[in-house]
């Protein structure tokens, strides 16, 4: 593999540029002197904001773009070996690495490098972290998968030993890192269109905390299934976080506010320590919160930090964001993208001020909605009525015979009101004609969903 010397900065090209990770990577490289180009399908706020502090940024991906020929070349697991610029790349044998790759790379640059893992909350667990060694004046490196409100951005660039980032089971690319500290929130079925089954998997996050050394820590849910075999033979040390008392890190007495934030007594090895009042909604981001509480404890950050930092974060881009209102109906948008997920936002939007529950569902991919079609439906029933848009292909294409009325199927078996309206502007249409003052909107999916809530704050 191709090993960067950060001492001695190149010209480093990127496939894939706006991608919010690998925007982040560019805008790093570009603050220590390298030479950035790269390019994307479209243009964007993060093309944008790269071409501003000096990246060369071409718009569509052709070969002639990588004239004159970069040192390396720096691509996403979305690229494919049909891409021009890959295909030009490895014509001119010009060395290449992955996101991930690069990203490992980088992390080796730092003395205290945190990643934290797990198929769900890795971003508003990330996120709250960050809160934290923000209101710490850790001054940290951050990367992650959505914007945060402290800094507007989904990068900072800190001048301390700590990074932090998200790292994602996908293709087993947070096999590429070096971490310090590792955090694993959950293990569950998903990405079936790399894993082949959940042992897979396992495996995969298994391996991951056998990357942390003798003198890291592993912080990990304690309710994950058979949690001993997924910490069989680790030398670094294991911090518990869960609803038991025998965790190191669990809760009780659990309150929630009108609008679904909860509060709840912290105890750390069975005693109870303090109160964690959360401004993020759900029985989910408890447990997100005593990971980043634990990832506090383990760096030496106060109590008193940790919770004034947890109760100012009021969560990220994407995450039960609240958009606004359109004639008296709360519009909230969610990346939830798998039936845990989903399952999880609409039991938080039951504790949200609401006449009726809608919820605009885009599946995304077709591995994963043909993978988890019963589950969907059955997490999906919790609203009062879904609307669902066609499915978002993300990197697939459609070669499974599915397709958003399979799964509106399955809902009206469970007798639950759904429709198919169509296109974006159709499902706005049919929106606008259907809810009324009072009621509770929310678009839900990994993919553009979020365009139709925009849509409708602005007629």
């Amino acid at each position: 593999m191709y090993q960067i010397d950060f001492h001695h900065p190149i010209h480093i090209h990127f496939i894939g540029i706006g991608g919010i990770s690998m925007s982040g990577l560019a805008e790093l490289l570009l603050t220590q002197g390298f030479v950035v180009s790269g390019s994307d399908a479209k243009a964007s706020a993060l093309t944008d904001a790269l071409d501003k502090k000096g990246a060369h940024i071409q718009i569509g991906q052709r070969a002639e773009n990588l004239i004159p020929a970069p040192a390396l070349v720096v691509y996403t697991a979305a690229i494919h070996a049909d891409n021009p610029e890959f295909a030009a790349a490895k014509e001119a044998c010009i060395p290449m690495l992955t996101r991930a790759e690069l990203l490992g790379q980088v992390m080796k640059c730092y003395r205290t490098s945190i990643a934290v893992s797990g198929t769900h909350g890795k971003t508003t667990t990330t996120s709250m972290i960050s809160s934290i060694l923000l209101h710490a004046d850790a001054d940290p490196t951050i990367s992650i998968g959505g914007i945060l409100k402290e800094t507007g951005s989904n990068f900072r660039i800190g001048h301390s030993d700590i990074f932090l980032t998200e790292a994602c089971e996908y293709t087993n690319s947070f096999l590429s890192f070096f971490p310090h500290i590792g955090i694993i929130l959950n293990v569950e079925e998903d990405h079936m269109d790399f894993f082949h089954n959940i042992e897979e998997i396992r495996e995969s996050f298994h391996r991951f905390a056998s990357l942390l050394p003798a003198d890291g820590v592993l912080i990990i849910h304690a309710e994950i299934p058979d949690l001993a075999a997924l910490t069989k033979g680790l030398s670094c040390r294991i911090v518990t976080f869960g609803s038991s008392a025998s965790c190191d890190y669990s809760y009780r007495a659990v309150s929630y506010d009108g609008y679904g934030n909860a509060s709840y007594t912290l105890v750390r090895k069975e005693l109870p320590a303090c109160t964690v009042t959360l401004h993020v909604p759900g029985e989910h981001n408890i447990l997100n919160s005593l990971a980043a509480i634990a990832l506090a404890g383990t760096l030496g950050i106060s109590d008193g930090i940790t919770l004034q930092a947890l109760s100012d974060f009021s969560g990220t881009s994407r995450r039960f964001e609240y958009k606004g209102d359109f004639h008296g109906v709360t519009i909230i948008d969610d990346y939830a993208h798998h039936p845990t997920e989903i399952t999880a936002t609409l039991r938080a939007a039951v504790h949200y001020p609401h006449r009726k529950l809608w919820c605009v569902f885009q599946p995304h991919t077709y591995t994963r909605t043909k993978t988890f079609l019963k589950d969907f439906a059955r997490a999906l029933s919790a609203a009062d009525h879904v609307i669902l848009a066609d499915i978002f292909p993300a990197r697939e294409t459609d070669t499974l015979g599915i397709s958003s009325e399979t799964l509106a199927e399955e809902l009206r078996a469970l007798q639950v009101p759904c429709d198919c309206p169509g296109s974006f502007s159709d499902i706005a249409a049919f929106i606008q004609k259907n809810c009324i003052n009072g009621d509770l909107l929310i678009t839900m999916g990994a993919g553009d969903v979020v365009n139709i809530g925009e849509m409708l704050l602005k007629k």
